[in-house]
């Protein structure tokens, strides 16, 4: 189904949540190129035997004929596989007892899933911090514990059978900010200002995603009221092992696709452009989806794609990182499968690596 390209090694089946989203038809563009995973489901339960076709026709080349699945189909499915992939793009709230229900149902039957959920549910340690940010009671917390959640650039290998992946925000301001803090560079009292595409409002239409308002235009909204700030500070202490205060100003820009963030603090000592450069570089080496370069990063150099690229400037008693990803690609889906490609013991970079357009 999944139009796989190595038919040399056993495929590893895989099903989607959350069907409908823009996340979801950035996951069924990867998987559609990935040469180990095979498409089995994707779940949309509002829409089952709908193609899929008719929410994602740029999709229609490579799904000419997959339909949308039921709850009940997906559940089946997951029992009668005996070590599945699933990624859920279904939205918080939803997220967690859906997850739920089917690794109950697999572990039931035999069944042993892997699961990488894109959604906020199983990104804090504890329902009750869940609950602190989104206001409403963890769907599922006896699950929790089996979940880990971090940047792949900043665990190298996950505790858990299960991951949680940051959210897109939180990608790139943690790409940014982590280094500063880990490396002793900067005080723990770090400023962000992080813009986003339209796109990272999800699917359903509103007044930030209207063209006629969104274009030409940038606006800050939530600032320093953000709810991704508490994400940001657990998963920096988590990374950096240093306690830090964020200052999170938010943006929406008049694109579709991307986040461009600048982070700020004060150096603990004095550095020079070039040796923030060098610390940054040395920090990431090796990690394949991170390019630190001099040169200030570019949305168009990142949309599309899985890669971050990331710059610094020294000045004085203050240092600065930027840092530019695609919201859907690195700070969603992409990261999302860099993550499963661990679980199933492939390189993280397969099926990842083409790069941006370049011209969008």
């Amino acid at each position: 189904m999944s139009g796989r390209k190595n038919m040399s090694e056993p495929a590893i089946p895989v099903i989607v949540l959350g069907g409908t989203g823009y996340v979801a038809g950035e996951l069924l563009r990867l998987i559609a190129a990935h040469p180990r995973l095979e498409l089995k489901a994707v779940l949309s339960d509002s829409q089952p035997g709908e193609p899929v076709a008719k929410w994602f026709p740029h999709l229609a080349p490579l799904y000419p004929e997959l339909t949308f699945s039921s709850l009940e189909a997906v559940t089946e499915m997951t029992g009668s596989l005996a070590e599945p992939a699933i990624v859920s793009a279904a939205p918080h709230g939803v997220a967690a007892s859906l997850i739920d229900r089917l690794l109950s149902a697999a572990e039931a039957r035999g069944s042993r899933p892997r699961v990488v959920d894109i959604s906020a549910d199983y990104r804090y340690p504890t329902a009750q911090a869940y609950e602190a940010v989104y206001k409403h009671a963890h769907g599922a917390p006896a699950r929790i514990a089996q979940f880990t959640c971090a940047v792949p650039e900043h665990l190298d290998a996950a505790p858990t059978r299960h991951v949680a992946h940051p959210g897109c925000f939180a990608t790139a301001a943690l790409l940014a900010s982590v280094p500063l803090l880990k490396l002793g560079l900067a005080e723990p009292q770090v400023f962000i200002t992080g813009i986003t595409g339209s796109t990272g409002s999800g699917r359903s239409p509103g007044a930030g995603t209207h063209h006629p308002q969104r274009h030409s235009d940038l606006y800050a909204y939530n600032p320093l009221a953000h709810r991704h700030t508490p994400e940001i500070t657990a998963l920096a202490q988590a990374a950096s092992d240093v306690q830090a205060e964020f200052s999170f100003v938010p943006h929406s820009g008049p694109f579709a696709r991307g986040i461009h963030v600048t982070v700020q603090a004060r150096a603990r000592r004095r550095v020079t452009t070039a040796e923030l450069l060098g610390a940054l570089s040395e920090l990431y080496a090796g990690r394949h989806f991170v390019r630190v370069t001099a040169e200030m990063p570019h949305i168009k150099y990142v949309a599309g794609s899985n890669y971050a690229f990331l710059s610094g400037a020294a000045s004085g008693d203050t240092v600065a990182v930027m840092c530019a990803i695609d919201n859907l690609v690195k700070g969603a889906a992409g990261g999302a499968l860099q993550w499963l490609n661990r679980q199933f013991g492939l390189d993280e970079t397969t099926g990842l690596t083409a790069p941006a357009p370049g011209w969008t």
